[in-house]
């Protein structure tokens, strides 16, 4: 017997083909303005996510002014030159690293930066106690909200990492108890590779499926009927590289 709460086979396939095609865009983005009215609908979605004890802890930056994006890609210029300094032990891969195109700061939209903040609704959250992350990881849960509703849109997302979270502080006034946890580049783009870039250029490859699940405990990593992981993705409707 089907319900509302059910999910139609349509409704399944736009959920899996967001999860599956959902990109970390560095490039491809083109000049088309996000209508209010869709940004409010993606932060809205990212506002839907679960969080530790109800807390909600995130809040949203949003960027538009060049000025603003071009202190933040300074700060990326700066922690990227570092990066590369500690690869040099490894030509190779230096050279890949130089190579890659690692943000969209200003080719964007606009940028969202997404911030924790460990003091809302008071020093006591349910469920935060023993594991004080949870508050962390809950902002995660916001973002990968937004990410997939901003696929559902047609928006591509990039989280930018290699930025300096003193300089995000600087720059955006953020208050010393309110820790940046994304900085995240949104707007239209002319396309989706149909695989991450990273995987695409040889940087790292997809790990198999069944490298990564245990049975029981750490140590037992054989599937009890379940012996070809593989072969049950294949058979899967959706696409499973991306």
């Amino acid at each position: 017997m089907s319900t509302d709460l059910d999910f139609t086979i349509t409704e399944k396939e736009g959920l899996y083909k967001a999860v599956f095609s959902r990109r970390d865009i560095r490039s491809h983005f083109i000049g088309k303005k996000i209508p209010d009215n869709v940004l409010v609908k993606i932060l809205n979605a990212a506002h839907h996510a679960p969080s530790v004890g109800f807390s909600q802890p995130w809040d949203f930056i949003l960027i538009k002014k060049k000025d603003t994006k071009i202190k933040v890609k300074n700060s990326f210029i700066d922690e990227r030159e570092r990066s590369i300094s500690l690869l040099d032990n490894d030509l190779d891969r230096q050279d890949k690293y130089t190579k890659l195109k690692l943000e969209g700061i200003l080719e964007s939209d606009i940028n969202i930066c997404v911030t924790y903040n460990p003091e809302r609704f008071g020093p006591f959250i349910l469920g935060r106690t023993s594991i004080p992350e949870t508050g962390e990881y809950s902002v995660c849960c916001a973002i990968q909200n937004l990410w997939l509703a901003a696929r559902a849109e047609g928006i591509g997302v990039g989280w930018v990492s290699i930025l300096s979270i003193e300089d995000l502080r600087k720059i955006l006034g953020i208050p010393n108890h309110v820790k940046p946890i994304a900085y995240l580049c949104l707007g239209y783009v002319n396309k989706f590779e149909d695989r991450p870039d990273l995987e695409r250029v040889g940087w790292l490859r997809r790990t198999i499926l069944s490298k990564v699940i245990h049975s029981e405990d750490w140590n037992n990593t054989k599937l009890n009927n379940w012996n070809d992981t593989n072969k049950i993705i294949k058979d899967l409707d959706y696409r499973s590289n991306g």
